[in-house]
């Protein structure tokens, strides 16, 4: 490659810029880029909801008594179920197999007297434990359930105890699980725009021909780097806008933190990604097989392992340690705790300082891959 060794912004601006009239004439990379953001964040946000409420439930009354009645009264007068009547045992295990209920209620003879006896009554809920989710919720409003039918069948608490824990949430005092979602979301859309679209991009370039001749004028490869690079991190950047203004107005997310800082961490993110995604197109040179790494090492590990869903803390040890060379893991407390605690940089420093040393190792190699296959 001929011309000069003097890094020149202009060359780089002039690589920006046809690399800008290529995005406008792409309808894919602009679709990608303004609407897949409000799609997945509508269709998220709606969603994923992990408090379940109004669970399909099934009872049978053996005791036809004031008290079973209340005590039903009680399951069907909260949010948490959706009572039905069942005529038989049989028939409610057939619903609960057929997962037309989640729940069956039965409640015995005898249950008014053994609770006014002072013995207690016993009351049988079967759950359908092959759905986890819906089970744990119903184990989990159970002890609600029972406190509160104690009271109103009895008027009185069943016994008084000498310490009594009073909860108290922190950051989404409503359990809402729209807050804690949709700014997850960031990092998800992040990962598809700057990895996929990058990895895709120059991929293409290098498949039709054309980087070859870009790399024959006296353009250095740090300039096409930045030339081709800063675009999509524009586009990454409006993503980001698109996401944090649909979080505040449509779900009222609130956002507890200092938004200069959060805006580095999306940059320094951004960075990450954009450099693995021009890794991965160096090495492959192939769309089809530019997208499958693309999918395999940033894509699914950004949605199953970064935290988004299921918590690190609750994986195997093994992938808990694998989640720490995962940029989207760092990235994603970054942007809970900027939303909902109002963390400071010197809070989620551990976060910053592990992005940063990713997002290094990501340039390095990218950057020491790009020189070596065109530089004689």
């Amino acid at each position: 490659m001929s011309g000069s060794t003097d890094f020149r912004w202009n060359r780089a601006l002039a690589i920006a810029r046809k690399e800008i009239f290529h995005i406008a004439r792409d309808r894919f990379t602009l679709a990608m880029a303004l609407v897949l953001p409000v799609i997945v964040v509508a269709i998220f946000g709606v969603a994923i909801e992990f408090n379940l409420q109004s669970i399909p439930t099934g009872y049978i009354d053996h005791d036809r008594s004031a008290s079973s009645r209340a005590l039903t009264e009680v399951f069907g007068s909260s949010d948490y179920f959706r009572m039905r009547p069942v005529g038989s045992p049989a028939e409610g295990y057939g619903l609960v197999e057929s997962e037309r209920i989640k729940s069956l209620v039965l409640i015995p003879p005898g249950f008014e007297r053994d609770l006014f006896s002072g013995r207690g009554a016993d009351v049988q809920v079967i759950v359908d434990a092959a759905d986890n989710a819906a089970a744990s919720s119903v184990l989990s409003y159970l002890g609600d359930i029972q406190q509160r039918s104690t009271h109103r069948i009895l008027e009185a608490p069943a016994r008084r105890e000498s310490v009594r824990v009073k909860t108290r949430f922190l950051f989404n005092p409503e359990l809402n699980s729209k807050w804690f979602v949709v700014p997850g979301l960031i990092a998800v859309i992040m990962s598809i725009l700057a990895v996929l679209l990058t990895a895709l991009t120059v991929a293409r370039e290098w498949e039709s021909g054309s980087m070859e001749l870009l790399l024959s004028t006296p353009v250095r490869p740090l300039e096409v780097i930045l030339g081709k690079l800063s675009p999509y991190a524009v586009l990454g950047l409006v993503a980001v806008a698109i996401v944090y203004v649909m979080a505040r107005v449509v779900f009222h997310v609130p956002f507890e933190g200092n938004h200069f800082v959060f805006l580095a961490g999306c940059l320094l993110f951004l960075v990450t990604y954009l450099a693995q995604g021009l890794l991965i197109s160096i090495a492959t040179r192939k769309q089809t097989l530019a997208m499958q790494i693309a999918m395999l090492t940033a894509l699914l590990p950004s949605q199953l392992l970064s935290g988004f869903i299921f918590p690190v803390e609750s994986m195997p040890v093994f992938f808990r340690y694998l989640t720490m060379v995962l940029p989207a893991r760092w990235f994603m407390n970054i942007v809970r705790q900027s939303f909902l605690q109002g963390a400071s940089l010197w809070d989620m420093r551990h976060s910053f300082l592990a992005l940063a040393v990713i997002a290094l190792v990501f340039i390095s190699a990218a950057v020491s891959r790009f020189k070596k296959d065109v530089e004689p």
